[in-house]
């Protein structure tokens, strides 16, 4: 028999407590609401434990190590492999050995409530949460409830997929040891990020992708150059296949995937790094008159549409599934339910406005930290077409930059800037080389600055450093280059 506590009121109740909930209470306390937050598994989401945190702890050592090998003097005493203990141990640390006690004592530090358990919407503006113990109790909330649940990985539905065990993103980053042969299946962030970890780990690495290449989602030439370092790195990357079952005859045996053009191939673990879905199956959508398991239509300061007290913030709404995404628009939501909840009568919703997701739109950054790292913000060149702007893309080779032949011989790398000719501000950037990801942020602010290409002409980098290349850039333009 199901026990039911005594109820509790806030403000604000949050379901999830990632990143995105996290930020979500922070910014609702800070603004003088009471806030509650529900979670069913660690609190700090699947970033701190699953994701980020893993993944680029993981990461670390392999891209150092790579770097160093390019420096002379230094190339020669790194030449061994990689100490994979210590190197699952630094993920382990980073992971918090998967336990939440700072982050939750955090949460309690600035005044939210935690409740541990289950969280379903029962209806307007009422949660309730489920603990492990069966107990439930009804959370109602005078002003707003924020679902910031996240996403989850997709696996296909193929035969012999549920006795084939395979692995996700979470598996992939959580693993205790080395696959001696791993198929990652996807091109995508995860695809490219997990092959070089675990290839450079020791693993026989055969990367599956249905389409032409990797990182779609970029330019061109950002596929093409991580492809080439993973091709270096012994990965066999096979295009334009597709898996059609997968076996697994024995629990610790190897499994056999088979692909649409007959072959086969035999591993000890597969990867399936496909695509996400929302986690928004058993939320009780339907008892607010919402679609169960569906994505989140919302508008700029994440309201829900047609529910005008339920938020939807970070991957569940589906504007850019990235954890810094997701925490902008965790401070933009707190910031508008705040404001409405205070009465203010008009929230600076228009572009670039507090109470607006402005950068959802124009100017999301994103680094994918294989060797090299391929890092962009706001729109590729077909996008910038698509969406009907007349632009003009220039390109520079980063291994002509100064800075970049001091960082490591051999430097092999890219830039490309899209112009709009007709404002003359910058749409899209990406960069792809060792060592650009700290270069992202000067073009995320050139971006979503909208800055005037005749005032980023007074920008001067400092020589010689790889931020050279946006002097190289200029000229470029302004000498009518492409």
């Amino acid at each position: 028999m199901t026990q039911a506590v005594e109820p509790a009121e806030y403000d604000v109740v949050v379901i999830g407590a990632g990143p995105v909930g996290e930020n979500v209470a922070d910014r609702a306390r800070a603004a003088g609401l009471s806030a509650a937050i529900v979670e069913s598994e660690l609190i700090g989401g699947e970033c701190s434990y699953w994701a980020c945190m893993p993944s680029k702890a993981l990461l670390r050592p392999v891209v150092a190590r790579a770097d160093a090998r390019r420096v002379p003097g230094l190339a020669g005493a790194v030449q061994g492999p990689l100490d994979t203990a210590a190197v699952l141990a630094h993920r382990d640390t980073y992971a918090s050995h998967w336990k939440d006690d700072g982050q939750a004592a955090w949460l309690e530090g600035v005044g939210v409530d935690i409740h541990r358990g289950h969280g379903r919407l029962t209806g307007p503006k009422a949660v309730t949460v489920t603990a492990p113990d069966g107990t439930e109790r009804r959370l109602t909330a005078r002003h707003a409830v924020a679902v910031c649940t996240g996403s989850r990985a997709v696996v296909p539905d193929l035969p012999g997929i549920d006795g084939a065990r395979p692995w996700t993103s979470r598996e992939a980053t959580s693993a205790k040891e080395v696959p001696r042969r791993l198929v990652v299946v996807g091109g995508g962030v995860v695809g490219v990020e997990m092959a070089t970890v675990w290839g450079a780990l020791g693993a026989e690495i055969t990367m599956l992708v249905r389409g032409k290449g990797l990182l779609p989602r970029m330019e061109p030439f950002a596929g093409e150059l991580v492809a080439e370092a993973l091709t270096d790195a012994e990965a066999d990357i096979r295009t334009g296949v597709s898996v059609t079952s997968v076996q697994r005859s024995a629990p610790d045996g190897p499994v056999t995937v088979a692909l649409d053009n007959g072959e086969q191939i035999e591993a000890d673990e597969i990867l399936f790094a496909t695509g996400r879905a929302p986690r928004t199956d058993d939320l009780g959508l339907e008892t607010v008159g919402l679609e169960p398991g569906s994505w989140f239509t919302v508008d700029d300061s994440c309201q829900v549409e047609g529910v005008p007290w339920l938020y939807a913030v970070g991957d569940v709404n589906h504007r850019a599934l990235l954890t810094h995404q997701g925490k902008y628009q965790a401070r933009i939501a707190g910031a508008a339910i705040a404001a409405r909840a205070q009465g203010v009568p008009n929230l600076e919703t228009g572009r670039w406005g507090a109470h607006a997701a402005t950068a959802d739109h124009a100017a999301v950054p994103q680094v994918v930290f294989t060797d090299p790292e391929a890092a962009s913000v706001g729109l590729t060149l077909a996008e910038a077409e698509q969406a009907g702007h007349r632009v003009r893309a220039v390109d520079y080779d980063l291994a002509s930059v100064a800075g970049s032949g001091l960082y490591a011989d051999g430097y092999r790398g890219r830039a490309r800037m899209i112009v709009d000719l007709d404002r003359e501000i910058l749409l899209g950037v990406t960069f792809v080389g060792p060592g650009i990801g700290e270069l992202l942020h000067s073009a995320t602010v050139a971006v979503a600055g909208e800055v005037p290409l005749d005032r980023l002409w007074h920008a001067v980098p400092a020589y010689p450093t790889i931020s050279e290349i946006w002097l190289r850039l200029l000229e470029t333009y302004r000498d009518g280059g492409s």
